[in-house]
């Protein structure tokens, strides 16, 4: 598939700029910020396929992820536009084909990860049922509205698509009168969900039950609150698109009724002290009482909150959350010689994740502290010059999963962003 001009043309303008002000930075700058378009995407009739990378399964948070960083330059160029209304046709045909699968096959083939205990289909790869699943192509569609205008998208299916999301997020509020279960035989115990497969037992929050962690993991306790807040988003923006471009106000205020819902729910259960930081967000609750204090590299992740959209830097709980997810209580934050930041329980003990490490920085008020998680990603891609799934935080030569495109979108919208604040302006680096 041919690269639309515009991307060509803005990769090199990021190029120029780091060739200049951080020369260390320049080599991986097309690689990352053509990665996606270049090697994932992939044209089939009216809409377009993005594998993740070295699996051969498009995701809808991932595919979501991979593009996000191209929608600011759609407005400039039809080609590109073309391109993210494809796959965002291709999502809302994926959600309309099951609601709740993570991740789909381009065509009816049967093929899958493993031979799941759950309700399987031929386009289904994965069915983990994951609540930023679904709020992935919102925040996709939403915010290619505000960039591009154009209301040609809002077609019938993405119509029917928001409504399903809805419902099934209304649905899980009580997830036990749910049909969904899940269950992975001879596999990792994170990889199935117990108590045949439904899940550990939740109490009723207003929240909406999430099986899996976007990490593909599952979930100790039903509540995530991560994607309960990306949840919160999402049904915001369904029913600005909804009231505004389709004009049903009462599926518009549906969708305000259940967003106030999750986030009343989210103040009630997910906010809690922890000594000595104060009160924070934890990751997981089941609404009886219990915790998992930690968070994950994956977005979204409660280091993303701002992000996300749902507040900023200097919200005091976000504050608090922030300062211990950055620090040696937080479980999954590793340090060592080479790099340091959040990781994952999906990868082993001691790695760190680029994407992390980018979100520590896309988060972050600091100009220093961002230039340290630039110099530490410079330090351990391992002379690739593309970003990875996760790193040794002592050995750069050590990581997983080399073709990952959505660590290289991301890492392409910290060079945006960086290049936009102008934090290598004076005095920077390379010079």
């Amino acid at each position: 598939m041919e690269t639309p001009k515009i991307l060509i043309r803005k990769a090199e303008e990021l190029e120029a700029y780091y060739q200049e002000h951080y020369q260390e930075a320049a080599p991986l700058v097309k690689n990352c910020f053509l990665n996606t378009i270049e090697t994932t995407v992939k044209e089939t009739g009216d809409d377009y396929f993005v594998i993740t990378g070295d699996i051969p399964a498009m995701w809808l948070r991932d595919s979501a992820a991979q593009i996000m960083h191209y929608v600011r330059y759609a407005c400039e160029d039809t080609k590109l536009q073309a391109i993210i209304e494809g796959v965002i046709r291709r999502q809302a045909r994926m959600v309309l084909t099951d609601p709740y699968a993570n991740a789909f096959n381009e065509a009816p083939n049967g093929n899958c990860y493993a031979h799941d205990l759950t309700d399987m289909g031929p386009y289904i790869w994965e069915r983990k049922y994951e609540v930023d699943s679904l709020c992935a192509p919102v925040y996709l569609i939403y915010r290619y509205w505000k960039a591009v205008g154009k209301t040609d998208i809002f077609d019938g299916r993405i119509h029917d698509m928001l409504l399903l999301i809805r419902t099934v997020f209304s649905r899980e509020q009580k997830h036990e009168e749910s049909a969904y279960s899940f269950e992975r035989k001879n596999c990792v115990e994170t990889d199935t969900l117990p108590c045949g497969g439904k899940g550990n037992p939740t109490g009723y929050t207003g929240m909406t039950w999430s099986g899996f962690r976007p990490s593909d993991d599952r979930c100790i306790y039903g509540y995530l609150i991560p994607s309960q807040i990306m949840a919160v988003k999402a049904m915001e923006y369904a029913e600005e698109i909804l009231r505004t471009v389709y004009q049903e106000e009462e599926s518009a205020g549906k969708c305000r009724k259940l967003a106030r819902e999750i986030e009343d729910g989210i103040k009630r259960y997910g906010i809690t002290e922890l000594p000595p930081f104060g009160k924070i967000y934890a990751y997981e609750t089941d609404g009886l009482g219990n915790y998992v204090f930690m968070d994950d590299a994956n977005c979204p992740s409660l280091l993303s909150l701002p992000y996300l959209g749902y507040c900023t830097a200097e919200d005091e709980v976000y504050k608090n959350t922030r300062a211990y997810i950055l620090s040696e209580e937080n479980p999954c934050y590793f340090s060592g010689s080479v790099i340091k930041g959040v990781g994952s329980p999906h990868t082993k003990k001691g790695n760190v994740w680029p994407i992390g490490i980018i979100m520590q920085a896309l988060t972050s008020c600091d100009a220093e502290e961002i230039k340290e998680c630039m110099d530490m990603l410079l330090a351990s891609h391992a002379g690739t010059d593309y970003m990875h799934e996760s790193i040794n935080a002592d050995d750069p030569e050590d990581y997983t999963r080399s073709w990952f495109a959505w660590a290289n979108s991301l890492f392409a919208e910290l060079l945006i962003r960086v290049k936009e604040l102008g934090i290598y302006d004076a005095g920077g680096k390379g010079q």
